[in-house]
């Protein structure tokens, strides 16, 4: 078996056995982003050179020695490396980062070796990696479809093989979408799980959270034992573990009272999204889990996409503001997309009450959702209500912004509540495209969905897949 074929966790160790050295699995990956990045445009910012003097040196003894790995061109900032956020004026400035985050100092204590930076939609704003900056990145499962976003370039990595395991970040759906159409584990922690310090404590009134995207279980689980942890100053903290998140893989999960929601009547779900879904099911009552059609009232509260807005448009507009400050000059109507400008617009408009309203709002709606899985523990639905879309049809000009609206209707409401959910690759379409199927838990219950996740993945494993553009 190839390196591109093993896990993180199977790399690691090959190194701590002496099979294979640091700078084997360094070359190994860059040469296959040499290769195939120029169809797959995921790695938009390389740092070879650094990567191949970072594993002939003193690296650290983590769990991930010599690991070959790629950050997201979003967040998760590295000190001196670029930082574009897939902005165009950011780009042209050549912008780079002063500080390590919190975040990458995990990842780099871990003995992971960073060999590039991913590609990314403008300002992570959107479910497809197609920034005017650095062009789209293509699905290796169909270079004519999408990643999904935002961290596409990421996914498109992992699952070509590039990498065993990516950096990844979710505000609305960007962990799990890209994981659903790429065919990999996609698991969005919950709310202070993972510090953003130390430039900033939240973004989106703490709707945004770091993880990765993988092959497996296992190692999103080990790798949220890596970067999960309060830091100073953290304005949220979930509660550590009661043992390392890697021990959950492989145990019994128990009987669970699972909640089904493959469709619901405001939003016009694909009928493989919808299959995908009612598979999954069928696959967990055979597992012994008892399973109804039931979702949380509020899941689908018309009410919840205005504050949303309300909230992202603030935000937007901050940031336009910190972003003047890196350039040193305001951004203009030129320096950013369309959609975004407007964004900002909105957000500019938006009075500090009206916006405090709106998080207060979402606060009182959480602990309405939240109270469903005092009676479930999990509930099961589609990631995205399409399989992945073609590049260009979530772009389109005019139809763009209604569809991405109709279609991301099944994961943002769990960005707001903090709660854990995980994409896992269940179902591909009959033309050879992934379709991940999301499963929910309750706040800070990442230990049992990775319990129920790995008991999945026994059953009906993904491992043999592979894209037709893969190692």
């Amino acid at each position: 078996m190839s390196a591109a074929e093993l896990d993180a966790t199977a790399l690691a160790a090959l190194v701590d056995s002496g099979e294979a050295s640091p700078g084997e699995l360094v070359d190994e990956a860059i040469e296959r982003i040499e290769r195939l990045n120029p169809t797959l445009n995921a790695v938009i910012h390389e740092r070879f050179d650094a990567a191949r003097a970072e594993a002939a040196g003193d690296l650290p003894d983590g769990p991930f020695r010599g690991v070959p790995f790629l950050v997201k061109d979003l967040g998760c900032e590295m000190a001196g490396e670029p930082l574009h956020l897939g902005c165009r004026a950011l780009k042209e400035a050549g912008v780079r980062s002063p500080v390590d985050s919190f975040l990458y100092e995990s990842i780099r204590d871990a003995g992971f070796v960073t060999v590039g930076r991913t590609n990314t939609p403008e300002f992570g704003s959107t479910i497809t990696t197609e920034p005017v900056a650095y062009g789209p990145t293509r699905n290796p499962w169909n270079t004519a479809h999408s990643t999904g976003g935002s961290s596409g370039g990421s996914a498109a990595a992992v699952a070509a093989g590039i990498v065993p395991m990516a950096h990844a970040n979710d505000g609305g759906g960007s962990i799990r979408v890209p994981a659903s159409e790429c065919g990999l584990v996609g698991l969005k922690p919950s709310r202070g799980r993972v510090s953003k310090g130390p430039l900033i404590g939240d973004a989106w009134a703490g709707a945004t959270i770091d993880g990765v995207v993988s092959r497996s279980v296992r190692d999103s689980a080990a790798m949220l034992d890596v970067i999960s942890g309060r830091r100073l100053g953290d304005p949220y903290s979930a509660a550590p573990p009661v043992r390392p998140f890697a021990r959950e893989d492989g145990v019994d999960p128990g009987s669970l009272r699972v909640g089904l929601a493959p469709t619901h009547a405001g939003v016009d779900t694909h009928a493989e999204c919808a299959a995908a879904v009612d598979e999954a099911g069928a696959l967990l009552e055979r597992l012994g889990h008892r399973v109804e059609t039931a979702q949380p009232p509020e899941f689908f509260d018309d009410r919840f996409a205005h504050h949303f807005v309300t909230i992202l448009a603030a935000a937007t507009a901050h940031d336009f503001g910190a972003l003047a400050g890196v350039l040193g000059r305001p951004l203009t109507k030129d320096d950013v997309e369309p959609d975004n400008w407007a964004m900002a617009e909105i957000g500019g408009a938006v009075p500090a009450a009206t916006y405090l309203a709106s998080v207060d709002w979402m606060h009182a709606w959480s602990r309405r959702l939240q109270a469903w899985w005092n009676e479930f523990d999990v509930l099961v639905s589609p990631v995205i209500a399409v399989p992945p879309p073609q590049i260009g049809w979530l772009r389109d000009p005019e139809h763009g912004t209604e569809r991405l609206t109709q279609i991301l209707q099944f994961t943002a409401q769990f960005n707001v509540s903090g709660q854990p959910a995980v994409s896992l690759p269940l179902h591909w379409t009959p033309d050879g495209l992934p379709v991940g199927v999301q499963f929910v838990g309750a706040i800070e219950s990442e230990p049992l969905l990775i319990r129920l996740a790995s008991q999945i993945e026994a059953a009906a494993p993904w491992a043999a897949r592979h894209p037709p553009i893969f190692g």
